[in-house]
């Protein structure tokens, strides 16, 4: 496997001082090597409250519209009382604000090298009445055998306060360690259904955490730890936006070059451009009819 400066899971404490460098000036006021070390160990970390008023409202503003009038989930796994919304950096390039974040950007290019990929970026506004979300991760669609070195990076930015009542992520600390892939509540075909047949929690788990946040933080996980979109007991919804990184060499989850139209990704920051797969992997892998898939765009 090529691994291009993808991090193992074992790597030493010292291996993180180039992250602790980076991040150090961003994150004034933040233990990073804490940090780093917590994503190592515990297979994630939270930073509170890293964007501001503006920045959260400029967010909110561009996606109320596509909640307003989308769908809810598809089936169980999505959340039959959930919008989610994909193609977000078609639907407004103010999302590139998050997905090129020089917070998240920063652990996704540490641990997966600059040539990694957006896998996946979408919305996840869950409605009062949603029940908890089976276990899974989010490089479970690969067929390595847990546990592997690390595929991806997720983030998770807070667009409402995240509470024990209102559908908080839920996580298994260190899970990214476990060969174990069968127990209560993991994902299974079955819930792809449209209807839910399980009543109560199934998936309650005697290690799991919930993550609360207030709105403006981010929370950062390894692509290999366990985790789940909490149960909503609230009266009010909560937002998520979650952009995912991966490999370079590794098939995103979502199709960006389709998702996202040229003619729109041409607009976007050249960063971000790379990140949706204008861009080479080392020697010459995403390259268009011989050439560097840039000089396709308008």
């Amino acid at each position: 496997m090529q691994a291009s400066k993808i991090q193992s899971s074992h790597d030493k404490p010292a291996a993180q001082e180039g992250l602790v460098q980076r991040l150090t000036p961003l994150l004034h006021g933040q233990d990073v090597t804490r940090l780093a070390e917590m994503f190592d160990t515990q297979g994630f970390c939270v930073i509170p409250e890293l964007l501001d008023a503006a920045q959260l409202e400029r967010q909110r503003e561009a996606l109320a519209p596509w909640i307003d009038d989308g769908p809810m989930g598809r089936n169980v796994f999505e959340g039959t009382r959930t919008h989610r919304i994909y193609a977000m950096l078609a639907k407004d390039p103010v999302f590139a604000e998050l997905v090129a974040h020089p917070v998240s950007l920063a652990w996704a290019e540490y641990y997966l090298g600059q040539s990694c990929l957006l896998s996946a970026c979408l919305a996840i506004h869950l409605q009062p009445g949603e029940s908890a979300q089976p276990w899974h991760t989010d490089d479970g669609h690969t067929s390595l055998t847990p546990p592997h070195d690390l595929l991806g990076v997720s983030t998770f930015w807070a667009l409402d306060d995240t509470t024990l009542e209102n559908g908080a992520t839920e996580v298994l600390p260190g899970s990214h360690r476990w060969s174990e892939t069968e127990f209560p509540g993991v994902l299974k075909d079955h819930d792809f259904a449209t209807e839910e047949d399980a009543t109560g929690d199934p998936g309650a788990h005697p290690d799991a955490v919930k993550i609360t946040m207030p709105a403006g933080s981010l929370m950062i996980a390894r692509s290999d730890l366990w985790h789940r979109g909490g149960a909503n007991r609230s009266n009010t919804a909560r937002c998520l936006i979650t952009p995912q990184y991966c490999a370079g060499w590794l098939r995103p989850l979502e199709s960006m070059l389709l998702s996202v139209p040229p003619e729109h990704a041409a607009a976007l920051p050249e960063r971000v451009r790379e990140l949706l797969g204008y861009s080479i992997h080392p020697p010459f892998m995403g390259y268009s009819d011989g050439m560097h898939p840039q000089r396709v765009l308008p």
